[in-house]
């Protein structure tokens, strides 16, 4: 782009998107924004008359009530020029009261409160400059911090704007300076689009008052420089450190909801920019929880990005990189701790050493046809040494165990058959929560966490049943059978909201039977024999106190 013409094109400030208008990058187009299409002086005007009556023509009919001084107004340096504003058609007209001074550079500035009849905004502030003299100086036109402002963050990078594009090797650290009082701060000084910043080297002090200085060697890129130094002056926020002093959860809170949202309140506003994953975390034990930070007022929140796990206790934690607007940090880092709700169901029986195993049986394991699989699961037998079919059918990340091994093996299956029966004997006994009843076909059916007793038998026959864990991952399952367990072609089992086949466990008085081509989730503890039709596939384990296990054809054990 050439010099002329980054010279003559007028610059917008403060970009903000307001009311149903979208600027040009946006697809959606809501209304027509309003803009402004010419002004007179024009932008970058010279030797304009000092009786001159300057002039704002927009786009469409505005709205008379946001033409006001404070909206539209004529500005010499800082100081805003006295006259009348009126307004016709599509022009705003400004009068100065007395005539403009000589060779002097004015900025002319429209604000973003002007609207339109239908409530749109101007999208950005609109600001020209004209001279009345024979050249149009640079001026600042906006600073950050604002002059006079207090409360600074003490690692905050000052900035100038200027109303035109500058010549960046005039822009330097004898032309941008900054001083508390006599005393000149250290820094660097760099240029981009139209703004000087300067980056303190170290942090400024707290409580202290602040003079920042473009001065005149500062020159735009035709060479013309400001016409005098622009001071400005701030001050610092406080030392004060900040503290935390409200938790939801609070300290050591029971029973938390697991979809609960976690907030921190601070005893003043802080730095957003310093609450982030690395100074706000949330652990269960060792283990990160994931979750969005979020802050407003003084509130920092934390939202899980999925449930938090019940019979949990969670470690909360904000850093002392957590800062206030000043930049102060906590002095130490902030801890609570809470604990959530139980988990939904009974207490889960306790597999023990049995838990190893994808099929335990008493008397054989069999697999009939077709490469059956056994994966990250053990295959054990006793007192029986009879494990047929094996190969095609393969155990993948474990071993097949018989009571003919050498020691300690017979011993291992030992224990591990007594731990069966008593998780066996613990599933038929449980009494809490009180066992709801069931009988027949559960096909179709969705089942909330809980005990599910049958004093015969029970079927899933031709369509799915759904086991609900509402939310909750360590939400159990206890079904109490006192006969046969059977599934059919179509009766698949399917876990629903977070539930997980390691908490399904099916107590069978007898025999189980799991149909051809179904999907069968929990651990199978049958007194008598278990059997797995065509095809039929079981995330869980398959354990048996008395009798056998037979696979029919290619058919698939997965850990829960």
């Amino acid at each position: 782009m050439s010099i002329k013409k980054l010279l003559t094109t007028p610059i917008l400030i403060a970009v903000v998107l307001l009311g149903g208008c979208k600027d040009d990058k946006f697809s959606e187009v809501v209304g027509v924004c309003p803009v402004v299409t010419a002004t007179n002086p024009a932008n970058l005007a010279t030797s304009v008359a000092l009786n001159q009556i300057i002039t704002v023509t927009f786009n469409e009919e505005m709205n008379p009530s946001t033409i006001t001084s404070s909206s539209v107004s004529i500005l010499n340096g800082t100081n805003v020029v006295a006259g009348t504003l009126s307004y016709n058609g599509l022009v705003a007209t400004f009068t100065p009261t007395n005539n403009l001074a000589s060779n002097t550079t004015y900025i002319g500035r429209v604000k973003t409160s002007v609207k339109d009849l239908k409530g749109n905004a101007l999208q950005a502030d609109y600001v020209w400059t004209f001279s009345t003299g024979t050249v149009v100086s640079p001026l600042v036109i906006a600073t950050d911090p604002v002059n006079n402002a207090t409360g600074v963050l003490l690692n905050k990078i000052i900035t100038a704007k200027f109303s035109m594009p500058m010549n960046s090797s005039t822009i330097t650290d004898s032309t941008f300076t900054l001083k508390q009082g006599s005393t000149l701060i250290a820094g660097t000084v760099s240029y981009i689009d139209s703004t000087a910043s300067f980056t303190p080297t170290v942090a400024l002090s707290p409580n202290t008052v602040y003079t920042a200085t473009i001065k005149t060697g500062a020159k735009n890129v035709a060479g013309n420089p400001l016409l005098s130094n622009y001071v400005w002056t701030f001050t610092t926020g406080t030392l004060t450190a900040p503290t935390v002093i409200l938790t939801d959860p609070l300290n050591n809170a029971t029973g938390v909801a697991l979809t609960k949202i976690i907030t921190a309140t601070f005893s003043v506003p802080m730095d957003a920019a310093t609450l982030t994953a690395s100074t706000f975390t949330v652990k269960n034990g060792t283990t990160s929880v994931a979750g969005t930070i979020s802050y407003s007022g003084s509130m920092v929140t934390f939202t899980p990005t999925a449930n938090l796990l019940s019979d949990a206790t969670y470690t909360v934690t904000i850093t002392t990189g957590a800062k206030n607007v000043a930049g102060t940090p906590l002095v130490s880092n902030y801890v609570w701790t809470f604990s959530t709700v139980a988990h939904l169901g009974p207490i889960a029986p306790d597999l023990k050493s049995v838990a190893r195993f994808g099929i335990i049986a008493y008397s054989t394991v069999t697999n009939n046809a077709g490469p059956s699989v056994i994966n990250n699961l053990d295959v054990g037998i006793y007192p029986g040494t009879a494990v047929t079919g094996f190969p095609p059918a393969t155990v993948v990340n474990g071993a097949i165990y018989t009571s003919t091994d050498a020691a300690p093996v017979p011993a291992m299956l030992i224990q591990a058959k007594q731990d069966l029966t008593d998780a066996y004997l613990y599933a038929e006994g449980a009494t809490a929560p009180a066992p709801a009843t069931v009988s027949g076909d559960l096909s179709g059916l969705t089942l909330a966490p809980g005990i599910w007793k049958s004093t015969s038998s029970l079927a899933i026959n031709g369509s799915s049943l759904t086991l609900d864990a509402q939310g909750d991952v360590n939400a159990v399952w206890i079904f109490q059978i006192a006969s046969t367990l059977i599934t059919t072609t179509g009766g698949s089992v399917v876990l629903a909201n977070g539930a997980q086949a390691k908490n399904v466990y099916w107590q069978v008085g007898s025999s189980a039977t799991i149909g051809d081509y179904t999907s069968f989730y929990g651990n199978v503890l049958a007194l008598t024999s278990i059997t797995m039709n065509s095809n039929s596939t079981a995330t869980g384990r398959m354990l048996v106190q008395n009798g056998a296990v037979v696979l029919t054809s290619t058919n698939i054990i997965n850990k829960p």
